[in-house]
């Protein structure tokens, strides 16, 4: 799996667990829905570790614990 496939994943993932949409994640995160989007489509393919930073804060949880997931196993970025 390549990494935005896992962070897009991840992202959805832990959207539904909290029963919360894309846009109200970037509204808690503070930022753009566009920006959010992008990442979760895929068409930001290296994202910023300040902005998956920003989402985890949104999503009230803690840098590591959003890496802390058997999607990040094995990234393969070739």
């Amino acid at each position: 799996m390549r990494l935005i496939e896992a962070v897009s994943t991840r992202i959805l993932n832990l959207c539904d667990e909290r029963n919360i949409s894309v846009n109200k994640l970037a509204t808690l995160s503070g930022l753009t829905q566009s920006t959010l989007d992008g990442i979760v489509n895929m068409k930001f393919v290296n994202p910023k570790t300040l902005t998956i930073l920003r989402i985890c804060r949104g999503l009230d949880i803690r840098l590591h614990e959003f890496f802390d997931d058997e999607l990040f196993k094995d990234i393969d970025d070739e």
